[in-house]
Order: C-alpha cells, then structure tokens, then sequence
C-alpha cells in the first residue's frame, strides 16, 4: 500500500521532497459551511455570521481555548470577504513587521483596490507599543483588523483596542462536534484519510474526542498518528480500536492555564460546588487541578477560607480540618497530598453552612471605614478609674469594668460598645443554632439591664 503522506514529486536525492503538511492543517475548513463548532456566533442569524455574509466589519477580536478554530475562522473570513489574509504572530512579530504589513495593506489598497485583513495570533503577547501601532491604521480602515488569545482580552489587551473590536468567545468543541470532524475526515480522499481503508470503531471515537478536551488539533493529530502506526490487517484495512485510540492519545491534556481564564474558572467551580454542598461537583474540580498540576498548597488555602468563609460557626471543626489538610498535604507532597485534600473538600462540602461570621466582620469594617471612629468606653479603658472620673466628673462606680467571670453563669450586662450596634446575627444551621440560643438569651439580658431611654 503507498503511503499516505508520500509526496508525489520525483525521487531526487539533491532536493528531497518536502514534508507533507499535517492532517490538522489540511483539514482547515474551506467554507463557513464546513466549519465545525461555535454555532453561538455562526449559526444562521447569528451576529458574526451576518457581519461576515454582509462584510460589515473592520476590527474582530476572537478568545478561546487552543485548538477551537481561531485562525481558520480568521482565514475564512478573509476568503469570504475577498481580502488578502496576513498572518502575524504576536510571539514572533515586531513593531517594524506590524509596521511593513500595514504600508504593504496601504499599497495593496491604493493599487489594487484590495483590502488586507491583518491577523495576529496570540495578540495578548503584543506589548501596549506594539497594539498601539494598530490602532491608526484601524480607525483609517487601512487594515481589517483580527485579533486571537487564549486569555481574557479584557485584561490583557488594551481598551482602545477593545473598544473598536466586537470581541466573540469561542467555546472549546463538543464530543458530537469532535465525532463528526474524525467522520469527515475519514471521508475526505482530498485532504483527510479517505484513501486509507480505516474501520473506525464508535467508541475509540467517542474516546479520542473526549480525551482531546475540545481541541480539534489534538484530535486530528492523535487520530493521524493512530493510523500512520497501526499496521492493516491481511485485507488491507487498519482496525482503529479503542485500544489504539488509548495508544495514540496517551494522556488527556486538560486545559488549564496556571495563570488564566480556566484556573481562575476551575477554581472559582472548586469553591462554589463546595458552598453549594456538592461534594461530588468539589472532588471533579479539585481533581481537574491536580491533575494539571495546580500547586496543592493553593488548593489548601482555598479550603481553609471556605472552611471560615462558607461553613463558619455552623461547624468551627471545618477550619480545623482544613488547616490539618493544609499541614498535611505540606508535609507529605503529592500525589499522596490529593488524599488530605479531599477529606478536607468533601467535609467542607458536606458540613451545614453559615457565612454570618464572615458578613459581620465586612460589616463591621464597612463602618470603620466609612462611618464615625468610635470611641473606647471609659471603663474598658486601662487609664485609673479615678483620673477618668475626675477628667469626665463622673462618679468612679459609673466607670467601674465588671469582671464577666464573677458570675456564676459567665456573663454580666454591660455595654462594649458607645452605640448599639450588632454585627453578628447567628443562623440556625448546624451547631450554630446553639450560638444562637445563647447569644438570644445575653441580648435579652443586657436589654432588660440597661436603663430607660428618657
């Protein structure tokens, strides 16, 4: 059987053939219509849709994870619109580059009457210099202008180049998006494998498309190194199993950025499944991270907040729990720190759940920060009762502290503070409905002992 990737030009030892170009990049869609995935914006009616049919756009800006189509929608658009397609890198280009493309996109237009879509890949790499230079150009229609990132453009991109861009959020693909790229790929006798005789069982694709994690080029390259491996069987046919889907994909790349979007994300997902008394959602997240490789000792100091933040005085043995998975997971590394960890996420997950001790302290600095600063009370202060008494005219006893351990019960009325304020106002969930109780019944005492307001 020839081989596949054999290059048709003649057998010259002086000039040896090029590589063949790989499955990923030949199976770059051609048409909107052959385009796979995000039917958000590119469905029939949808908004870049429109804007592309009409070619009523000058400045786009395209965010997502790698892998979901970012460049070839950027080199469909070009194509749709009838523009010439420049590709820069924002890893690789300088300002002198950006520059050269923009007084060729300049000739191209004076000459040719042809406009120049400018595409940058990677545009969160620029430098505020290096987006700078763009934006002239843009507002003179100079370029048509795309723009790529796999981070939050918001925060890494400057606002005059957002704010003459219409930025879209590509979503990472679907199993049923992923199937069906592997489907036609088999098909296609120009470009994909439709000249190899290929039986495809259902499950080793459903396996290389769960497995590439919404990532078309991961799973055209898996897919095209399973069938460049795998020997044909005595009729000719390669037998794609789901043991060789296993081989060629080996380990599932989880997308996760250590500093953007999807860590901020799958921790946010971690800490709310928790809130939310999930135990099940928790452990998913949790082990999403430390399978990419988030540290664990972030990990544990998320817990310990929630253990305060979100379960509180309903149970105060969260906190230790967390502080003892914290200690644990320090001292004894992965992998074995997963386990403390996930005794501590799923106690805080299950344990009932009270934030008021978490919204008094807010509370309570809110005034501070805002409102009048108090003052002590004289007799919680430690100069003498008698210069107090003497400096106010006060009698001394008026200014006497009443020691709470003298009674029998531990509590005796008197004011804290100068004004009546409360901060802390328990649930009755868990163990803090005692708290409760108690604080309901010292309220009601310290009420019935103070004076009559005149």
């Amino acid at each position: 059987m020839d081989d596949l990737f054999q290059s048709d030009a003649p057998d010259e030892p002086s000039a040896p053939a090029a590589p063949k170009m790989p499955l990923a990049a030949r199976m770059r869609p051609r048409t909107l219509d052959d385009y796979v995935g995000q039917s958000h914006i590119l469905g029939p009616g949808r908004l870049l849709r429109r804007a592309i049919e009409a070619d009523r756009f000058s400045s786009l800006i395209f965010y997502g994870p790698p892998g979901v189509g970012k460049t070839s929608l950027a080199q469909l658009i070009a194509q749709s619109t009838s523009t010439r397609f420049v590709n820069l890198s924002g890893v690789e280009s300088n300002v002198a580059e950006i520059r050269q493309a923009v007084d060729n996109a300049a000739l191209f237009l004076r000459t040719r009457n042809q406009a120049t879509t400018l595409f940058v890949d990677e545009i969160h790499r620029f430098n505020k210099a290096q987006q700078d230079v763009l934006l002239p150009h843009i507002e003179r229609g100079t370029i048509r202008f795309i723009g790529a990132t796999t981070h939050n453009p918001f925060f890494y991109i400057n606002s005059p180049l957002i704010s003459r861009s219409q930025v879209f959020q590509l979503e990472p693909l679907t199993n049923e998006d992923l199937v069906q790229l592997i489907s036609r790929t088999l098909a296609d006798r120009e470009r994909g494998l439709g000249l190899t005789p290929i039986r495809m069982a259902p499950e080793a694709a459903l396996h290389l498309a769960k497995c590439a994690d919404g990532d078309a080029r991961k799973l055209l390259s898996s897919l095209e190194l399973g069938v460049l491996t795998t020997p044909p069987d005595p009729d000719g046919c390669i037998d794609f199993t789901l043991e060789v889907a296993e081989e060629s994909i080996q380990q599932k790349t989880v997308v996760y950025d250590g500093d953007g979007d999807a860590h901020h994300d799958t921790i946010s997902a971690f800490i709310k499944s928790m809130r939310g008394s999930d135990p099940d959602a928790a452990l998913y997240w949790l082990a999403k991270m430390l399978y990419a490789g988030e540290d664990p000792r972030f990990i544990a100091r998320r817990i310990v907040i929630a253990a305060s933040e979100d379960v509180g005085m309903a149970d105060s043995n969260a906190l230790r729990v967390a502080l003892a998975a914290h200690q644990a997971a320090e001292f004894i590394g992965m992998p074995e720190a997963r386990i403390p960890l996930a005794h501590a996420t799923v106690y805080i997950a299950t344990a009932p759940k009270s934030n008021r001790a978490y919204t008094a302290i807010d509370a309570a600095l809110a005034d501070v920060r805002n409102g009048r600063t108090l003052a002590v009370p004289p007799h919680l202060r430690t100069k003498s009762r008698k210069k107090l008494a003497a400096a106010s005219g006060t009698e001394e006893s008026e200014l006497m502290y009443r020691y709470a351990h003298d009674d029998p019960d531990g509590y005796i009325p008197q004011a804290y503070l100068p004004e009546g304020r409360r901060y802390y106002e328990p649930s009755e969930n868990g163990l803090e409905a005692r708290v409760k109780e108690r604080l309901d019944h010292w309220r009601k005492l310290f009420e019935q002992a103070a004076p009559p307001k005149p």
